[in-house]
């Protein structure tokens, strides 16, 4: 079967689970994207753009996988005498509901950042499916939706939010963890100094403040650790890292993006306790992918973190507030040895494509089978873009 994915901005984590499912699947993939910038024009012109791309390519999809930044309908409406008999998959990475603005963006003040949930709001109407990367991240969408609607002055639409209940399941990111195995270190003994871990972006959606705030707290007090400080820097980077830097000197021992990939997962190897501050997450895969790696995680209890701990362990790796987390943290920096007690790789080893690809390509394979089901006078070979260009 043939799957036309499309992904306005394909870059950084959306262009490896693109690329990545393509180059596993059973299925034929073709992947259309646009470069990763600008995303307020990618969710606007996108469609515009992509619906063009395909018309050229004359790839024959038999089902159409999208991603939340594509304005759906607009794309269908485009090219309705090609995917008109074919039925469409709406993959949420994120969304525009629920996903906190920047304090620097205007948009919000200015009341213009309705638009883009929107957006989501209409392509997930249109879709014929709809998927959530986490539990958290569809339960949010929907608690979102019904207060969303209702600032708009009349004809609110709210008989969609059950429509688009209805089709909608959660459908967890696969990921390449299996690529973290050929980097892997063994941990020096419980004697050294342990290592803490910051893996993520350079933003204020992962609360940088609180995660320094408590290492500026635990070195007050004389206790021994070091601290690796990887993640994607942007050009507007908060100032508590330049403040991090210079306060946490030689506790340092890396500051910045790594060089490679290789370089990236040997530090998650090395590392040994990844305290989680973020106030948005609605999946987390710099925390997943640490934990594969052993790492001992202290995760907000919200968000999406608790999907990734069994129930028996969650009392000891999910807290409720920031003393809480340094209590944590002073623990661990106390007795050392308590970090061995839990083997964390297990608990997130099915998200690997390598158990995921299946659960992808089942449930497409079901859409299209209902959806023949459902429409009988289409027939599969109807779906053959190549035969109506």
């Amino acid at each position: 079967m043939n799957i036309l994915l499309l992904e306005p901005y394909l870059t950084g984590s959306h262009a490896a689970w693109a690329r990545q499912y393509a180059a596993c699947s059973r299925h034929r993939l073709q992947v259309l994207g646009l470069p990763g910038r600008h995303w307020k024009w990618r969710m606007h012109g996108g469609a515009v753009t992509l619906a063009g791309m395909w018309m050229e390519s004359a790839f024959p999809a038999d089902l159409i996988l999208a991603t939340d930044m594509l304005d759906l309908a607009c794309f269908q409406g485009m090219t309705r005498h090609l995917c008109g008999r074919v039925p469409s998959v709406l993959y949420f990475h994120e969304n525009q509901l629920t996903y906190p603005w920047s304090p620097r963006d205007a948009d919000p003040d200015r009341q213009r950042d309705a638009h883009y949930a929107f957006l989501n709001f209409t392509s997930a109407l249109t879709a014929d499916a709809v998927l959530f990367n986490s539990r958290y991240h569809h339960d949010a969408f929907f608690e979102a939706l019904p207060p969303f609607l209702k600032r708009f002055p009349d004809c609110r639409p709210t008989d969609g939010i059950e429509r688009i209940r209805e089709k909608s399941r959660v459908m967890h990111l696969g990921l390449d963890l299996r690529r973290l195995d050929g980097y892997r270190v063994e941990k020096p003994d419980t004697e050294r100094v342990p290592l803490i871990l910051w893996n993520h972006r350079w933003e204020y959606d992962k609360n940088p403040e609180a995660f320094f705030a408590a290492l500026f707290a635990l070195a007050d007090e004389g206790w021994a650790f070091e601290v690796a400080v990887l993640g994607e820097a942007f050009a507007e980077t908060p100032d508590i890292f330049q403040q991090a830097r210079q306060r946490l000197g030689k506790r340092i021992v890396h500051f910045g993006y790594a060089r490679d990939f290789g370089e990236y997962a040997r530090w998650l190897w090395r590392a040994d306790i990844l305290p989680v501050t973020s106030i948005h997450d609605f999946f987390g895969i710099s925390v997943v992918e640490a934990m594969y790696c052993r790492t001992w995680p202290l995760l907000p209890r919200r968000l999406a973190y608790p999907e990734h701990l069994p129930v028996k362990w969650r009392g000891q790796h999910l807290y409720d507030h920031a003393d809480e987390l340094l209590e944590r943290m002073r623990s661990l920096l106390a007795d050392p040895t308590i970090l061995a007690s839990a083997d964390t790789r297990c608990w997130v080893e099915h998200y690997d494509w390598n158990r995921q690809k299946s659960c992808y390509d089942d449930f497409f394979e079901s859409t299209i089978e209902a959806f023949c089901l459902s429409e009988p006078y289409h027939g599969k070979d109807t779906f053959a873009v190549g035969n109506l260009l």
